[in-house]
């Protein structure tokens, strides 16, 4: 297996597609196959065919989800919906008719204390934020919301945590 040299994720810049490493397949085929933090760019695609306005709220929530972590993974999951990864779930969206769902895979265990969760308030796996147009979102609450669901990724996952509180560790 051969790899092209990659810059450091530092030296990506707007210009995210040098992050991606090719590798090579069967039958002398090549596979472009995103790097940790690299951007996915079937989530590329899927952005661009929403209306600008969702364009740019999908953009900034991708954006924080990096700043939170650089090590933030991107792909697609329930076929096309966009998903952001860390040794698990951290978020994912869902453009609807008239509003933009980050769904936060939290297991209700972040910290809200500006109040822009929105939904999901009594579900034990997630919530949400509606994101709707020509409202502003608080984009240091979203990072500091994704740092938190990192973060417990990190120590295992919000249902490790949730077990070991149970068990009074």
């Amino acid at each position: 297996m051969c790899l092209r040299a990659v810059p450091p994720a530092s030296a990506w810049g707007s210009s995210w597609s040098a992050a991606l490493v090719a590798l090579p397949a069967a039958r002398g085929r090549w596979h472009t196959v995103p790097m940790a933090g690299a951007p996915d760019p079937r989530i590329d695609d899927y952005i661009a065919a929403l209306p600008p306005w969702q364009q740019d709220i999908c953009r900034a929530v991708r954006r924080l989800v990096h700043d939170a972590d650089p090590e933030v993974e991107e792909t697609i999951k329930r076929t096309r919906q966009p998903y952001f990864v860390l040794q698990g779930n951290v978020c994912a969206l869902l453009a609807t008719k008239d509003h933009v769902n980050v769904f936060l895979y939290d297991g209700g265990l972040a910290p809200d204390p500006r109040g822009i969760i929105t939904g999901g308030h009594t579900n034990s796996t997630g919530r949400t934020i509606a994101v709707y147009q020509d409202r502003p979102l608080d984009e240091d609450a979203l990072r500091e919301i994704f740092r938190a669901i990192i973060a417990a990724n990190r120590e295992g996952g919000w249902r490790s945590i949730k077990k070991r509180a149970s068990l009074g560790e």
